[in-house]
């Protein structure tokens, strides 16, 4: 059995160095223009030229998105981009559209190009017509099931790897070709500028009773008919191993670094002890659990994976997001006293409990003993988001280490 490539999302640069240190094999990030994630921080070509260093240097890959469907006028931008994007020289080129696949096969053929789920890969052939133009790796539609997947790998060339989303937000459209965000508020989904409407509170009216809005009520807050669950399949990973899957692909790139160290460190784990031995996967299935629920989700489910989803596993659901720990930033450097300087990310103060994440699995309780200012002041808490603090613990942390809180 190969082991699959754990893929990572990362929103800037403090977050790709999260993923590289919590278990990432590659991380993929957007830049400034032409990904579909237009509202998270994403990179400059100094941050992304910085964290592709950063990312060798510990082994892990770098793929950059271009995956937005293309208008005649963002073309000449894209030429300009790619050729940015030849002299920084990321590993991959995550693309969508069959025009700008062209323009990257020609403009930096030393480049790997995977084409996104945008593209709407569902069967065999489509597979085999992008390895014959010069793709690497083809990443699956979200609406394919393993035995779909399965089939796929046993009908193309080996040399054509199969990627997978297998953790987080899932889209209502089908594979995020979404006009929803266009029509409502003139951002274009398929240009990287989603609003999410589909995750907005609707009701049902009457044609010939307007101004009468009939709630079909879910729950105590109303319906949210177009609302999805989260997709989590850390308890079948030997179901992705059996069906070739060669990229797990965790969903996330507008997600805080703490979400995306729970997910990295957890389903890292996973896949480890499974390749030590199905019973350590198993034996350890309870601390799969009770991790990936401490990041920021919607409940979850697995999908499409095993089939349609019956009436009984709807998957459309509340948009609650179940929120158990409190991000409060990452530990950036610790000096010869012990002190912990972090930029802080939410509020907490002197005195309280908090929790040291850290790369291996391990959470350390600690005790904030004292914090003081960037000027040495000393302070009782830190209310000012990305306010930079300097922290006496119970227990000294390691540099890149993630501080979270429980959210009581």
């Amino acid at each position: 059995m190969k082991k699959p490539e754990l893929l990572i999302p990362a929103s800037s640069l403090e977050v790709l160095k999260t993923a590289v240190m919590f278990g990432a094999d590659a991380v993929y990030i957007g830049g400034d223009a032409f990904g579909l994630r237009a509202k998270a921080k994403n990179f400059s070509p100094e941050e992304m030229k910085e964290g592709i260093e950063f990312a060798h240097e510990h082994g892990v890959k770098v793929h950059v998105t271009v995956n937005i469907l293309a208008h005649n006028y963002d073309l000449d931008g894209v030429d300009k981009y790619l050729h940015e994007l030849k002299e920084i020289g990321p590993d991959a080129l995550i693309i969508a559209d069959p025009g700008i696949f062209m323009k990257a096969r020609k403009i930096c053929p030393e480049i790997d190009i995977h084409v996104s789920t945008q593209a709407n890969n569902t069967n065999y052939e489509t597979y085999n017509f992008w390895h014959d133009l010069g793709a690497k790796r083809v990443v699956a539609a979200r609406e394919l099931s393993l035995r779909e997947i399965k089939e796929i790998t046993d009908r193309i060339p080996e040399d054509l790897e199969m990627e997978c989303f297998i953790h987080g937000a899932m889209c209502i459209s089908y594979s995020g070709r979404c006009l929803l965000s266009n029509y409502f508020t003139g951002r274009d989904a398929n240009k990287g500028a989603c609003t999410h409407p589909c995750r907005w509170k609707y009701a049902v009216v009457e044609e010939k009773r307007p101004g009468e809005y009939l709630p079909v009520y879910e729950n105590e807050r109303g319906t949210y008919i177009f609302n999805s669950k989260d997709l989590c399949m850390i308890e079948h990973i030997p179901e992705l191993i059996d069906a070739r899957v060669d990229s797990c692909k965790i969903e996330g790139r507008m997600k805080t670094a703490l979400y995306v160290a729970t997910v990295a460190r957890t389903y890292r784990k996973a896949i480890d002890d499974y390749f030590e031995s199905e019973e350590k996967y198993r034996a350890n299935m309870p601390w799969y659990l009770d991790q990936i629920s401490r990041c920021t989700y919607r409940q979850f489910t697995t999908g499409f994976y095993f089939g349609k989803p019956s009436d009984e596993a709807q998957i459309y659901d509340s948009n609650t997001y179940v929120n158990e720990y409190i991000y409060l930033g990452i530990v950036n450097d610790v000096n010869d006293k012990g002190l912990a300087r972090i930029e802080q990310r939410n509020k907490f103060s002197v005195g309280d409990e908090i929790e040291i994440m850290k790369p291996d699995g391990t959470d350390v309780k600690a005790t904030v003993k004292a914090m003081y200012t960037e000027d040495g002041e000393s302070v009782d808490s830190c209310p000012h988001p990305q306010q930079i603090i300097d922290l006496e613990l119970s227990e000294i942390p390691s540099k890149y280490d993630i501080l979270r809180i429980a959210n009581n």
